[in-house]
C-alpha cells in the first residue's frame, strides 16, 4: 500500500491514540462495574423487586422490561446506558472536530491547499470515525464476551456480537451528523448540536412513544429505538434487528453524501 493512501485518515488515528486508549479503558471499567454483579442481584430477586415496585411505562422507557434476565440486564445497564452515553460523547466528538473544528481552526485550509481534494477530506473524516468506533467497540464487545461466564449472563458469542454492532451503527450515526453539520456550516458548535441531537431526540422519542399509546408512533422516529426494541443481545440479528441495523447504515450513507454535497459547495472559511 502506498505511503499516501489515506494520509488524512492514517494521520487522525495516529493523534487518536491516547483518546482510543482512553475511551476504551472507559468501557471495560463500566463492564467491569455492572455486569460481575448481575450474579447476586438476579439470584437475590432485587432486580425482580426493582421492576414490580415500578410503573410499566417507566419499565419499557428504562428497558427494564428484560432486566432480570443476563441479556437483558446487559443491554438496560450497559449497553443502552453507560455504552451508548459514553460511544455517544466519544462520536460527536471527534464527528465535530474532524471538519466544524478543523476549519474553525485554519487547520482545514491548509489541508486544501497541500491538494487534499474536498471530497477526500469528508469521507476520510468519514472512515476515521468509523474506524476509531470500531476499535472501542471491539474493545466492548471482548470484555463482555470475557465477563459473560463469570457474570453468568448467558449471553451467546453472535448476539454479543449483534448488540454491539447495534451499538457501534447507533453512535456512528451521531458522530457522522456531527461530521455532516460540520461541513455544511463550518461551526464545531453546530456540529455538537446536530450529533447530540440525534443521540438526545432518539432517545427522548423512544421514551415518549413507551409512555403513552397515543404518542407511540414517535418509536418509530428514534433511532434508539430502532437499535435496541429487537433486543439484539437477547435474539441476535432475528426478531427484525438486521433490517433496523441496515436501516441505521442507510442513514449513516445519506450523511456521508450529505457531507461530501455540502463541503464540495460551500466556500471555506467564510
Amino acid at each position: 500500500m502506498a505511503a499516501s493512501t489515506l494520509p488524512l485518515v492514517r494521520h487522525t488515528l495516529q493523534r487518536s491514540r491516547a483518546g482510543l486508549i482512553g475511551w476504551s479503558a472507559g468501557l471495560v471499567a463500566a463492564s467491569l462495574l455492572y455486569l460481575p454483579i448481575y450474579p447476586s442481584m438476579g439470584a437475590s430477586g432485587q432486580l425482580q423487586s426493582v421492576v414490580s415496585s415500578l410503573p410499566p411505562e417507566l419499565v419499557s422507557t428504562l428497558g427494564f422490561d428484560m432486566i432480570t434476565t443476563g441479556a437483558g440486564y446487559a443491554q438496560a445497564t450497559l449497553l443502552g446506558l453507560i455504552g451508548f452515553v459514553l460511544l455517544t460523547i466519544a462520536a460527536v466528538g471527534w464527528g465535530a472536530a474532524a471538519i466544524g473544528g478543523e476549519e474553525e481552526s485554519g487547520a482545514l485550509e491548509l489541508t486544501l491547499a497541500h491538494g487534499v481534494t474536498r471530497i477526500q477530506v469528508a469521507l476520510e473524516a468519514a472512515l476515521a470515525l468509523a474506524l476509531r468506533l470500531a476499535v472501542v467497540c471491539a474493545v466492548l464487545l471482548a470484555a463482555i464476551l470475557a465477563l459473560d461466564g463469570p457474570s453468568e449472563l448467558g449471553i451467546p458469542a453472535g448476539h454479543a456480537v449483534a448488540g454491539t454492532l447495534a451499538l457501534y451503527l447507533l453512535t456512528l450515526l451521531s458522530g457522522l451528523a456531527a461530521i455532516t453539520a460540520g461541513a455544511l456550516t463550518g461551526s464545531r458548535t453546530a456540529s455538537i448540536a446536530a450529533g447530540a441531537a440525534v443521540a438526545v431526540l432518539g432517545y427522548a422519542f423512544n421514551a415518549l412513544g413507551n409512555q403513552a399509546e397515543a404518542a407511540r408512533w414517535v418509536k418509530d422516529l428514534s433511532p434508539y429505538d430502532w437499535a435496541f426494541t429487537p433486543a439484539p443481545l437477547a435474539n441476535g440479528f432475528g426478531n427484525g434487528a438486521g433490517g433496523a441495523m441496515a436501516l441505521i447504515l442507510g442513514l449513516c450513507g445519506v450523511l456521508v453524501v450529505a457531507a461530501v454535497v455540502g463541503l464540495s459547495r460551500r466556500d471555506i472559511g467564510r
